[in-house]
């Protein structure tokens, strides 16, 4: 029969095969899941709303949980961030911790190269990281990683804008 367009199961099964080995390539939307990341936020807080906003353009999904200010302190203290690397709000993904306003390259970074750590903070509320007002009028600020003892490195640095 010519002219007519027919798709055997074993074609099938083959271009199914092919579409999944492109999608392990890279190409987007393909194979790839959205990185899935819990957020830990006080409910009155704007800037946590925007820096959501961000995560979620970025392609993270995005689960929201609501707590008052001192629970919200307890739950920073039990996932190890000390006052001195903490910001608005927590956040968890896969087995990393996720201080304040970082920017969505860097957690896709630390998802890659998985280095040793709890994980990264933006310490207090820099002007200009993500959700927290426009980058192009930034301060200067760091993404630190840090340990369980709370002690970090400089992970990536921003320069004033």
């Amino acid at each position: 029969m010519t002219g007519h367009n027919t798709m055997t199961r074993r074609g099938l099964i083959g271009l199914s095969g092919a579409v999944l080995g492109l999608g392990a390539m890279g190409l987007p939307g393909l194979a790839a899941a959205a990185p899935s990341i819990h957020v830990v936020k006080d409910p009155n807080c704007g800037c946590c709303a925007a820096w959501i906003e961000v995560l979620e353009r970025d392609g993270f999904e995005v689960s929201v949980e609501l707590r008052d200010y001192d629970a919200l302190a307890a739950y920073k203290a039990e996932m190890g961030v000390t006052p001195e690397l903490a910001s608005c709000h927590t956040a968890t993904i896969e087995g990393y911790v996720i201080e304040g306003h970082v920017p969505p390259a860097d957690i896709r970074r630390l998802l890659a190269e998985r280095p040793a750590g709890v994980g990264l903070s933006v310490p207090g509320m820099p002007y200009g990281s993500p959700g927290m007002g426009p980058e192009d009028e930034r301060d200067a600020y760091q993404v630190v990683l840090f340990d369980a003892a709370g002690k970090g490195v400089v992970y990536a640095s921003y320069d004033a804008a």
